[in-house]
């Protein structure tokens, strides 16, 4: 057995800081590319198609990298599980970064032809995989050096990274709009977000560079050969049940931050400033809440908050598409207010939910793998699903509210079928 007592004992604050910071980055290089999906890929890279065809394609690559998370977290779970949680922070940082910065340099089908669709296909792919060994390392990092107690609370710091990426994102790409006419920001200006990551990236890597190692990973004395084959035997049950349990998290907010941005620009002639505002508005409301959303689990409990949020997300749907049909920006900001509120009270907990479900010697590759098939049933599909029946419908996609209540429901039925894990001093303490 390693000696932990060599290991000296971080500041929660600063490594929950620093957790936060490079989830943001990442999630920051993974959004920038949904944005821009929705707003400019389609016609640059897919002109030949139609505008609906084209967007459906823009979001088919989209979807690659949702795809890709999974392999990323078999991949870095592996590392995570074998090797320590701390490597896993800097490859992924590394690949993520790479990748984000190549798409900002990859010729249109002007310039190159189909290769320009391909090349944009590969780098999602390697978005997504890295990705997809962020959330695990970061995470489990965090969940393992925090006080039982206030553990909801510390893993709490990189469930706020996603929301903190999404507003650098779309707020850098917001100013580039503002900024720029239609032509240059089709022409050159969509790039510049791209661009940016490499700087971002390199910040990232400096604030990991002095992170200890696990305690948790550091006192396990017999790690599992090969991770996945153990998650596999032993657990496959839990990993479908919460990669069905975090679909509808995932379908909110794709369906929220990147079919709608479609959706009210090409089909209801809202301005694309209009709609970042609202968007970006929900989720700012989205992060600030999550510490306390995590609170409240450390208090209650993870699995009751799960079950709420499921039940709010369910009764919402068809309420939030019949507000953003309305094209009035302060209805449209309630609905997806509403939306993700339910996303939050969910998801403010899994981080704290996930790792405690599985055991120590195979929790990277268990806790990541379950949430990033997660993406993929909700992620994934939502924008291309979302878009193709939206255009079967009249102006209220009632279509899309119906797909997104059953998700909604299939990911309640899935958290009802789940065990708590609050290791609070009120309940019965699980091993940890």
């Amino acid at each position: 057995m390693h000696d932990v007592r060599t290991v000296r004992a971080p500041s929660m604050l600063r490594l929950a800081t620093a957790s936060l910071a490079g989830t943001a980055i990442e999630f920051y290089d993974f959004f920038v590319y949904g944005t821009a999906a929705a707003l400019v890929l389609g016609p640059l890279f897919f002109p030949t198609f139609s505008p609906v065809a084209g967007t459906l394609a823009a979001f088919g690559t989209f979807a690659v990298g949702f795809v890709a998370r999974p392999l990323g977290s078999v991949l870095f779970g592996h590392i995570g599980d074998r090797l320590g949680r701390r490597p896993v922070l800097v490859v992924s940082l590394l690949l993520t970064g790479a990748a984000t910065v190549a798409v900002g340099c990859v010729p249109t089908y002007d310039t190159i032809g189909v290769a320009a669709p391909v090349l944009l296909l590969v780098l999602r792919f390697l978005q997504g995989l890295g990705l997809g060994g962020e959330w695990g390392g970061a995470v489990l990092l965090t969940a393992e050096h925090a006080p039982a107690e206030r553990r909801g609370l510390w893993t709490s710091f990189p469930q706020m990274g996603p929301a903190v990426g999404f507003l650098l994102a779309n707020g850098v790409t917001l100013a580039l709009a503002a900024m720029l006419s239609e032509a240059q920001f089709a022409q050159w200006g969509w790039r510049v977000p791209f661009w940016a990551a490499g700087v971002l990236a390199v910040a990232g890597l400096w604030l990991r560079s002095s992170l200890a190692e696990s305690p948790r990973f550091l006192e396990i004395d017999d790690h599992a050969r090969v991770p996945l084959a153990e998650v596999v035997r032993d657990h496959w049950r839990l990993v479908l049940l919460t990669a069905g349990a975090l679909a509808i998290g995932y379908a909110i907010f794709y369906a929220v931050t990147t079919w709608s941005l479609a959706y009210a620009t090409e089909r209801l002639g809202v301005s694309r400033t209009v709609m970042l505002v609202c968007i970006m508005g929900s989720v700012l409301v989205k992060g600030s809440l999550t510490p306390f959303a995590a609170l409240l689990g450390d208090r209650y409990g993870r699995r009751p908050l799960c079950l709420a949020g499921c039940a709010a997300a369910a009764v919402w749907m068809f309420p939030m598409v019949s507000l953003l049909a309305t094209g009035v920006p302060l209805l449209m900001f309630v609905g997806f207010l509403g939306a993700m509120v339910a996303f939050i009270t969910m998801f403010a907990v899994i981080a704290a939910y996930l790792p405690e479900l599985y055991e120590p010697r195979v929790r990277c590759t268990g806790a990541a793998v379950g949430y990033n098939l997660g993406g993929v049933l909700g992620g994934a599909l939502t924008p291309i699903a979302a878009t193709a029946l939206a255009e079967q419908g009249g102006r209220v996609p009632w279509g899309v509210g119906a797909y997104l209540t059953g998700i909604a429901l299939l990911s309640l039925g899935c958290f009802a079928l789940l065990p708590e894990t609050r290791p609070a001093r009120a309940v019965a303490p699980v091993k940890d």
